[in-house]
């Protein structure tokens, strides 16, 4: 039996069209799949922006998330088409927003638009498809002949048609001269579904770097700023000799808000009781993101404002698998 699906067209590279201002979204979900051509499935377009995804921010993933959560219950699987320069934060965030999905939803795009002779869009789209017809409920990223959890996918090449990894965490799927195949099934329904679109974006996310000012976070945090993401060294190391940024780290702590410590190495975790200077950074509070991604550290740390919780309460959450976006 055919399932039904739904594609939301949100625009992106896969939509876009040449102009004098340079490539720009402009083809329908309809035009998308006329292109396509024949393929076996039962799909109804519906689109709900027209944008390059750099100017996709959280207004467009609450209503990304809304309109997913009303046709949920007529369809058996949800496409998403997106830009790919932030896919990889909306599926981060998506997967907060959307707890405990009941269909698989899958995001994808392409590098090169639709329209172009050898794109990458067909097959992307085709996968997406696939995917979202065969896959375990929950929120995907489909590109380049792989399905990955979309809380863990990155985006990691520019203009390659392998642009996002699935990182610290194997794909869920894979095309071979096989077909389809699913490699790493695992369902993480963890209760009944809901949409919970409360966020607060007063986060800041910010690289460290030899002779990085610490007074900088405590300007973020004068300013409004109620969450920062550091991406700290190696294993989540941060500089306390000169330039103290454990002390800045731990007076924020103390003033409520939550410092959360990732690693810039792009693959495996952070981990703070290793070396002294990340023991400095735990014993003043400073959270660790695991192996968690950035961009879906920073997902999680504004849904988790937006509930209202505190620094412990936060620290709880970033300790919490809840959709496989972290391993403990």
């Amino acid at each position: 039996m055919t399932k039904k699906l739904l594609l939301l067209s949100t625009g992106g590279t896969i939509a876009s069209i040449a102009s004098e201002d340079g490539l720009k979204p402009g083809e329908s979900g309809s035009e998308l799949l006329d292109m396509l051509g024949h393929f076996p499935f039962d799909v109804t377009v519906k689109d709900i922006l027209e944008m390059d995804s750099s100017n996709i921010q959280p207004e467009e993933w609450k209503l990304i998330a809304e309109n997913i959560d009303e046709y949920r219950n007529q369809y058996d699987g949800i496409v998403v088409s997106h830009g790919t320069d932030t896919m990889a934060y909306t599926a981060s965030m998506l997967t907060f927003m959307l707890e405990n999905i009941d269909i698989p939803v899958v995001l994808t795009g392409s590098q090169v638009p639709m329209n172009v002779p050898l794109s990458d869009a067909p097959e992307n789209l085709n996968l997406a498809f696939t995917a979202a017809s065969n896959c375990q409920p929950g929120v995907y990223l489909a590109f380049n002949r792989k399905v990955m959890r979309g809380s863990r996918s990155v985006k990691v090449r520019t203009t390659s048609f392998d642009a996002f990894e699935s990182v610290n965490f194997p794909a869920i799927a894979e095309v071979t001269s096989d077909g389809f195949q699913i490699t790493n099934e695992q369902h993480y329904q963890n209760g009944k579904y809901r949409l919970n679109t409360k966020i607060d974006t007063n986060v800041s996310l910010v690289k460290l770097f030899p002779g990085f000012d610490p007074s900088l976070l405590h300007a973020m945090a004068e300013h409004g700023c109620r969450g920062i993401v550091v991406e700290a060294y190696g294993l989540g190391g941060m500089t306390f000799i000169r330039r103290n940024l454990v002390a800045a780290v731990g007076k924020l702590i103390r003033d409520g808000i939550p410092v959360i410590a990732a690693s810039q190495c792009l693959y495996e975790r952070s981990d703070l009781t290793k070396y002294e200077v990340g023991q400095q950074a735990l014993l003043e509070g400073a959270i660790s993101a695991h192996d968690m991604t950035s961009e879906c550290a920073i997902a999680k740390l504004m849904w988790g404002l937006g509930q209202g919780m505190d620094v412990k309460q936060i620290e709880k959450f970033f300790n919490t698998d809840v959709a496989g976006e972290v391993t403990l």
